[in-house]
């Protein structure tokens, strides 16, 4: 797999991601897809919302700070993108945190079908489970992937792929991309990140810019892991002793922006199993 040519796609193409999203970190999405090449637009009025989905080539749903007219139109826009054939990323944020978060995501993964499902192992788990609970909106510590329970997370990826017709995107400190048959375990990243909040978001939303850019959904989402865990890395590598988590912010986005297709080939880590 050339992971480079996924990033290469999203650069050249451009893709329109509709991003109905939270608004804590709806401004760092925004910016994470011009860094990468994209083109975001924001809507979340009912009147307003599905027909700019009808321009987008994606649709990106968040449902981190959910009220009842937000998700009317998740579930309205996600329909309209299904009629058109474009493709929808979904990130249950806080899924187990409470009955609203969880009642709403498991309706979208009902009613829209989701073609990429991008949260941390509590938040897929409380869907495939249909309830569960989370640290708010961070993984509990009993249900983290670590090198001794990776090979039982691959399996709980496949078997939610399937379950739901999906890819499943499983982040965090190792990472799991898999459709029902095939898993690539990624290994990037970098501890700072989980300082910043919205890093999962502008992750969510990256990853859909790379699944509008290409017709391989599992590869591109893989790509879209590595490159954010990649970004990350290199936003490390930056820090001075003065340097904190807002610095740090400033820095992932940069590194984005300056990842090229042969940097991100050469330093994905990641395995295919």
């Amino acid at each position: 797999m050339d992971m480079g040519s996924y990033l290469a796609a999203v650069r050249e193409n451009t893709p329109l991601v509709h991003n109905i999203t939270n608004y804590v970190t709806v401004n760092d999405c925004a910016n994470i897809l011009l860094a990468a090449g994209a083109s975001p637009i924001m809507a979340d009025d009912r009147d307003d919302a599905p027909e700019i989905t009808s321009i987008c080539n994606v649709l990106n749903i968040n449902i981190g700070t959910l009220n009842q007219r937000t998700i009317d139109t998740m579930a309205v826009c996600g329909q309209k993108s299904k009629e058109l054939g474009h493709k929808v990323v979904l990130d249950p944020v806080g899924a187990g945190a409470s009955t609203l978060r969880t009642n709403t995501a498991l309706a979208i993964l009902s009613q829209v079908h989701p073609d990429v499902v991008r949260g941390n192992v509590s938040e897929i788990k409380t869907l495939y489970f249909g309830e569960g609970s989370t640290s708010g909106v961070d993984a509990a510590d009993i249900d983290k992937v670590g090198e001794k329970n990776l090979l039982e997370a691959v399996a709980f990826a496949r078997d939610f792929a399937k379950k739901f017709g999906c890819v499943a995107a499983i982040t965090g400190a190792i990472d799991i991309v898999s459709d029902a048959d095939t898993s690539i375990i990624i290994r990037n990243g970098d501890a700072m990140m989980s300082t910043v909040t919205g890093t999962g978001c502008m992750l969510s939303a990256l990853t859909a810019a790379y699944i509008a850019a290409s017709d391989n959904t599992l590869e591109a989402t893989a790509s879209a892991v590595a490159a954010m865990g990649l970004s990350g890395e290199l936003a490390k590598s930056r820090m001075s002793a003065l340097d904190g988590n807002s610095s740090y912010r400033n820095y992932l986005i940069d590194a984005v922006y300056n990842l090229d297709a042969a940097a991100l080939a050469s330093g994905a880590k990641y395995e295919t199993r």
